[in-house]
C-alpha cells in the first residue's frame, strides 16, 4: 500500500472512530447528562447536520489550495473540534461539539476520494478510494469497540482523548506521506456549483441519503437491539461491534472491486437489494442470539459495500467539480444518517420495540433501488441527446 493512500487510511480512521463510536457510547451519555437515549440519539443527527454543512462549504473555502494543504487543515480541525467533547459540561455544549466535528468529515473524504484516484493505477479508482474508507472500516474492528468498552467501564470522554490523539497522528503522516499535488483549476464558486443544474446530481444524492438511510436506522440503535431483543448484556456490545467492522473491512474491499469490474449503478442496485432483505431478517430474527450475530456481520459489509460505487457515480457525473461533488457525496451519507437516526426513532417513541426502526431502513433501501433505477434511465437519455 501506497504510504500516501496510508495517510488517507489513518484519516478514514479518526472520522470512523467520532462518527460510529456515538452509536455504542448512547446508555452511557444519556445516563451520564441524564436526558433519554432517543435524546441521545439527536447527537448522531448533531454530527450529520455538521457534514452536511461543512462538506460543500469547507471544500468551497479551500477550492484553490493544493490538496495536501486542505488534508492538513481539514484534520487540524477534526482533531480540535473532537477534543471539545472531553470538557463537555452538559447536553447542549456536547450537541455543539458534535455538530462542530462533523464540519470537516465530508470535506476530507471529498477531497480524499478526488487525491485516491488520482494516485491510483487506470481502472482501480474505486479501490484506490476503498483504501481510504479501509479506515473507516478499521475504526469499526477496532477503534469502536475499544472506544465503547472505554465508555462503558470508565468515562465515555476519555474515548474523545483517544479520537484527537490518532487525529494528530494522521496529521503527521499526512505531513510527511502525502506528496504535493497541483491545485486544479478551480474557477469561481458559480463555475463549481454548476453540477447542482444536473438532475443526475441531485438523484445520486437522493440514492445515497436514502439508500444509506436503512443502514443508519440499523446502526443507531443497535447497543439497545442487541441488549433488550437479542439478550445480550452490555459488556458484550464492545465486542459485538467488533464484528460489525469486520463485516465493514470485508464489504469495503468487495464494493471497490465490484464498482471497478461491473457499473457502479448495476452495484448500487444489487447492494440496496441485499441491504433490504438484510434489514427484513433483523426485524424478524434478532431475537435469536446465534443469528442476530449473524446478521451483525452482513449488515456491517453490504453497508459499507456501497459508499464506493455511489463515490464513483458522483465523480463521474459532475466532471470538472469533482472535489465538491465528491464532499456532496459525504454530506448525503451524514443526511441519511440524520435520517435514519430521525425516522428510525419514530416507532421507539411510539412504544415499538428496538427492532422496529429496522421496518423503516428496509422502505429506506428499497426507494433507493427506485432511485438508481432512474438515475440509469436518465444517463441513458441524456447519451441519446448527446449522440443526436
Amino acid at each position: 500500500m501506497k504510504k500516501s493512500l496510508l495517510s488517507l487510511t489513518l484519516g478514514g480512521l479518526t472520522i470512523g472512530i467520532t462518527e460510529f463510536v456515538m452509536m455504542g457510547l448512547l446508555p452511557d451519555i444519556a445516563n451520564d447528562l441524564d436526558v433519554s437515549i432517543p435524546v441521545a440519539g439527536y447527537l448522531i443527527s448533531a454530527y450529520a447536520f455538521g457534514v452536511v454543512i461543512g462538506a460543500p462549504l469547507l471544500v468551497i473555502l479551500t477550492r484553490n489550495l493544493p490538496p495536501k494543504k486542505t488534508l492538513l487543515i481539514l484534520t487540524a480541525l477534526l482533531a480540535l473540534f473532537n477534543s471539545l467533547c472531553i470538557i463537555a459540561p452538559n447536553y447542549n455544549f456536547l450537541f455543539l461539539a458534535r455538530f462542530l466535528s462533523g464540519l470537516p468529515h465530508g470535506a476530507f473524504f471529498g477531497v480524499g476520494a478526488v487525491v485516491a484516484s488520482r494516485l491510483a493505477e487506470k481502472g482501480k479508482e474505486a479501490q484506490a478510494i476503498s483504501v481510504m474508507f479501509l479506515g473507516l472500516t478499521i475504526a469499526n474492528v477496532v477503534g469502536v469497540p475499544i472506544g465503547t468498552y472505554i465508555g462503558h467501564h470508565f468515562t465515555w470522554r476519555y474515548t474523545f482523548i483517544i479520537v484527537g490523539v490518532i487525529g494528530t497522528i494522521t496529521l503527521l503522516c499526512i505531513q510527511f506521506w502525502m506528496p504535493k499535488i497541483e491545485a486544479a483549476e478551480a474557477g469561481n464558486i458559480k463555475s463549481q456549483l454548476q453540477f447542482f443544474k444536473k438532475p443526475e446530481s441531485w438523484l445520486v444524492i437522493l440514492i445515497t441519503a436514502v439508500g444509506s438511510g436503512g443502514f443508519f436506522c440499523w446502526i443507531s440503535y443497535i447497543a439497545p437491539l442487541l441488549t433488550k431483543v437479542s439478550g445480550f448484556k452490555e459488556a458484550d456490545v464492545p465486542y459485538i461491534l467488533i464484528l460489525a467492522g469486520l463485516g465493514m473491512v470485508v464489504g469495503n474491499i468487495i464494493g471497490g472491486k465490484l464498482a471497478d469490474k461491473f457499473s457502479p449503478e448495476k452495484t448500487t442496485i444489487y447492494i440496496l437489494l441485499a441491504i433490504a432483505l438484510d434489514l427484513t431478517l433483523v426485524f424478524f430474527l434478532s431475537s435469536h442470539t446465534i443469528i442476530s450475530l449473524l446478521l451483525v456481520f452482513t449488515t456491517g459489509s453490504l453497508a459499507i459495500a456501497l459508499i464506493a460505487p455511489v463515490q464513483m457515480m458522483m465523480i463521474r457525473t459532475a466532471v470538472g467539480a469533482e472535489m465538491i461533488a465528491s464532499a456532496t457525496i459525504q454530506a448525503a451519507f451524514n443526511i441519511g444518517n440524520a435520517l435514519g437516526a430521525f425516522l428510525g426513532g419514530l416507532p421507539l417513541v411510539a412504544g415499538y420495540s428496538y427492532a422496529s426502526p429496522n421496518l423503516v431502513g428496509v422502505v429506506m433501501s428499497l426507494l433507493g433501488v427506485s432511485l438508481t433505477i432512474l438515475f440509469i434511465k436518465r444517463k441513458k437519455h441524456a447519451a441519446k441527446v448527446v449522440t443526436t
